[in-house]
């Protein structure tokens, strides 16, 4: 996956465009109700990958857009495709593992869960895209604990 993770204290995209949250969902009094089964769709999935980042949201950083995921319930996948904020990014692994884990720890064992670069978007796409959809790479990923330790500290709440 990583070979050695560097932390940099120089920023890639030290100025970054902000772009304005969608808002809250507003939710319905038959989503409310206990007694009804509602299916999972791309609002649902995009509200649990955007809460859960700091300083700045992936919604607001642009790398997520409700647009780009896609929901079939009755097939039970999940695709969101990220667009990193450069083009050379070297966070876009960890930003593909994370939301990948996110929606892995989120979702009913039954969703299959593929997470990708939106296509040409960064320079680096197909092998991000390749370690991505890899499970094998993805479970020794999270066997190593240092990594495991960052991909959890990405998914903390806001303070």
């Amino acid at each position: 996956w990583v070979g050695k993770m560097v932390v940099s204290s120089q920023l890639e995209n030290a100025n970054p465009l902000i772009y304005q949250r969608s808002g809250e969902r507003q939710v319905t009094a038959l989503e409310e109700d206990e007694d009804v089964v509602d299916k999972i769709d791309d609002r649902e999935i995009f509200d649990i990958l955007v809460r859960a980042e700091h300083p700045l949201s992936l919604e607001e950083l642009n790398v997520l857009e409700q647009i780009r995921v896609k929901v079939s319930d009755e097939e039970s996948a999940v695709s969101v495709e990220f667009t990193p904020t450069i083009p050379h990014c070297s966070m876009a692994t960890l930003i593909g593992l994370s939301i990948k884990v996110k929606l892995l720890r989120s979702l009913p064992e039954r969703f299959k869960v593929d997470v990708h670069i939106t296509p040409g978007t960064h320079a680096s796409e197909h092998a991000v895209n390749k370690q991505l959809a890899d499970k094998e790479r993805v479970a020794a990923a999270l066997e190593n604990s240092h990594l495991l330790e960052v991909v959890n500290q990405c998914l903390s709440a806001r303070s």
